[in-house]
Order: C-alpha cells, then structure tokens, then sequence
C-alpha cells in the first residue's frame, strides 16, 4: 500500500465519520451519548472554519458539513492527481 492510497483511505473514513455526525443530528441526544461525543471531538475542529464563514440558512438549515465533504472530496482528488503525476 502506497502513501496516496493510505492518504485517500484516511480522507473516505473521515468523509463517513462526518456523515455519521451529520445523521446523529437527526436523532434525538444521540450526540450527547459517549459514542456521539467521541465522534464530535473528531468532526467539530475540521467543521468550525466552514460555519464561521456558512451561516445557517433561515437560521435553522446548516450548509456547512455539506461544504466541508465537497472539500474532502477536492483534497482526495487532488492526492490522486498529485501523485498520479509524480509516478
């Protein structure tokens, strides 16, 4: 295994734990739980950039987890491009 796919694979896990985070919203305290708390330790430092600059929409409708897996999803392609070039 080389370092792009170990670099890729750590940017997928991610990606799911922040779609895990953002479906624990939907339910009730699941956040608060032990599990929930562990996984919002992980997710709010890469999330609190994106909402200083993404204000909820109508106050209640919160984009920003949206735009931070877009953005992941831009830095795993740009891992396979760099290193498709450099090899």
């Amino acid at each position: 295994m080389n370092i792009a796919s170990i670099l890729i694979s750590a940017v997928q896990i991610y990606t799911w734990i922040l779609i895990i985070y953002i479906f624990m919203s939907w339910i009730p305290n699941a956040r608060e739980s032990s599990i929930g708390q562990m996984i919002a330790s992980i997710a709010e430092p890469y999330l609190a950039p994106f909402r200083r600059f993404i204000p909820p929409i109508g106050g209640m409708l919160d984009i920003s987890p949206i735009v931070a897996i877009f953005a992941l999803q831009f830095v795993q392609y740009g891992i396979a491009a760099l290193f498709s070039f450099a090899s």
